[in-house]
């Protein structure tokens, strides 16, 4: 692992990959190396124009690419259903759950659920059960979920994961990125007790210069909180191309193990992918039935194939 990057990608000739977000920032960079290495990609993402342009994006700079657009909003469940409704393949390789928003003003999602529980999570917890009979017909198959070193701020609050009692945009953030990383570890066992060989992993990219810092700023006209963001991204951050790496490297590593945590290797902060520190209330089995449970009532999506 040491030194890992885009330039030791196995070969992806053949495989078929999604990846949520990918418009700009982490998912684009993510799209674009696994496209460089022969991988068929959906960028699967809400802006039909963003996201077809960052398709036609990719095919320009990387000769000979596979790379297709598909409309995904995660924060609609419908969408969701569609999206793996229309899906034209009978395969799917590898699912990257990156998209996600960040301490956003409070808001809620077309299905009511608090914006950053029902996106970062829930969209992505029914798009993987959705898709999941796919994955498991594809020998090798990886579901990535994208978290943050942020998940550290706070667990989830099993009794208010909308927030409902109480609304903190960073503590929300923290919550839903915990969440992902509940997701990963219940997903892995789940898939471990069935006899399958696809492998639940998740990464976070560090401190890495995207937009999504500066979407919340824009949203409420602080000017000011976006400059902060803006200078943080040119001062301390890594780009977003060495940000993507973690999530490259659990996409496609091959000693990449169920339940592993990928990021970077100084400080959780920046450098080459290496394994990361995770709060222990994320391996919490307990918990991460609970938030199952929830999220198949809250989504009605059920993981049927799953259940040991």
């Amino acid at each position: 692992m040491p030194g890992w990057n885009e330039k030791d990608i196995p070969d992806q000739d053949g495989r078929v990959a999604v990846v949520t977000g990918s418009n700009s920032g982490l998912g684009y960079v993510v799209a674009r190396e696994l496209a460089r290495k022969g991988a068929r990609v959906v960028l699967a993402c809400r802006s039909e124009v963003r996201g077809s342009a960052a398709a036609d994006r990719v095919m320009g700079e990387v000769p000979g690419a596979s790379a297709e657009f598909a409309r995904l909003d995660l924060g609609d469940l419908g969408s969701v259903r569609e999206f793996a409704d229309r899906f034209p393949y009978d395969r799917l390789d590898l699912l990257v759950n990156n998209a996600g928003v960040m301490a956003l003003p409070y808001g809620t999602t077309a299905d009511g659920f608090e914006t950053q529980f029902g996106v970062n999570h829930l969209g992505h917890f029914a798009l993987t059960g959705r898709l999941m009979p796919l994955l498991l017909a594809s020998p090798g198959a990886r579901v990535v979920t994208v978290s943050s070193e942020m998940h550290a701020m706070s667990n989830i609050d099993i009794d208010d994961l909308n927030s409902e009692r109480r609304y903190r945009r960073w503590t929300a953030y923290a919550r839903s990125k915990t969440a992902n990383l509940l997701f990963t570890h219940e997903l892995a066992r789940r898939l471990t007790a069935h006899g399958t060989d696809v492998v639940a992993a998740a990464a976070h990219p560090g401190y890495a210069a995207t937009d999504l810092q500066g979407t919340a700023p824009r949203m409420e006209g602080r000017r000011l909180a976006g400059w902060v963001m803006e200078l943080g991204n040119r001062v301390f951050a890594q780009s977003a191309e060495t940000g993507a790496l973690p999530t490259l490297y659990a996409a496609t590593a091959p000693d990449v193990r169920p339940d592993s945590f990928t990021g970077p290797s100084f400080m959780m902060w920046r450098g080459a992918p290496a394994p990361s520190w995770r709060a222990p209330w994320t391996l919490n089995d307990t918990a991460g039935e609970r938030l199952w449970a929830a999220s198949e009532e809250l989504t009605g999506v059920s993981y049927d194939l799953l259940k040991a």
